[in-house]
């Protein structure tokens, strides 16, 4: 069963609109479709905006529904010149980059597992990295970049704020979920993706709400023709 988590409507109802013999479940105010798309099994969940709510529901998907792998999928901000409105990007890891602990001596971003362990960026499954790049690259019009993902509780929208994230951290790109989607996969060792299309850039002479405003949809559009694609290659 292929999992799939977005923040927002725009980023799930195409997807949801896909699917057959559907069956709704709501867990924590979480409402879950799973069904099948072309034979393959999924199930998809709205996770509201930020760290807590895609925290919550991933791992609540992972317990209830047993996933194989979960892609997050959705838009993001650019932190780059790699990346401007429109562009696919794919993590190949991801961090948090308002986790601080940096008064007690620890780097910027570090996490602190319950087993006692440290780590800093999450890994990304290679072979679902391999697997989206390959469905890109067959697929018109389709800008793409592979690389690192910032996650945080806060829309950055400034470009100084976003030039900061990327010299600090090397992400291409910043959003509010999908480095909690990939901490909960990490500590439940189920491979995982995030797949995000760019609404805002980090060079525009735009404010970053308003090519957010004008953007998203289209934006969001992008990451859901790849999550088609992908399943109708299975």
């Amino acid at each position: 069963m292929l999992g799939m988590i977005g923040a927002l409507d725009i980023e799930v109802n195409d997807i949801i609109a896909k699917m057959e013999n559907t069956e709704e479940k709501t867990i924590s105010s979480i409402k879950f479709t799973s069904g099948t798309i072309n034979g393959t099994q999924c199930v998809i969940a709205k996770c509201g905006i930020g760290k807590v709510n895609a925290a919550v529901c991933t791992q609540t998907m992972i317990l209830e529904y047993r996933p194989d792998k979960i892609i997050n999928t959705g838009i993001a901000g650019s932190t780059s010149d790699k990346t401007h409105i429109g562009s696919v990007v794919i993590a190949d890891k991801v961090i948090q980059h308002d986790f601080d602990t940096t008064v007690l001596g620890d780097e910027l971003g570090t996490l602190f597992l319950p087993d006692g362990t440290s780590v800093k960026y999450i890994p990304c499954d290679k072979e679902l990295v391999s697997e989206l790049k390959a469905i890109c690259d067959t697929l018109n019009d389709i800008d793409f970049t592979v690389g690192t993902v910032a996650t945080g509780d806060r829309f950055m929208g400034g470009g100084e704020e976003r030039k900061y994230i990327n010299t600090t951290f090397g992400a291409i790109a910043c959003e509010m979920e999908g480095g909690s989607i990939g901490q909960v996969c990490f500590l439940n060792k189920v491979p995982f993706c995030i797949l995000r299309s760019i609404s805002d850039d980090s060079t525009s002479d735009e404010g970053a709400d308003v090519e957010y405003s004008t953007f998203s949809k289209s934006a969001a559009q992008k990451a859901v023709e790849i999550i088609t694609a992908k399943l109708n290659n299975k």
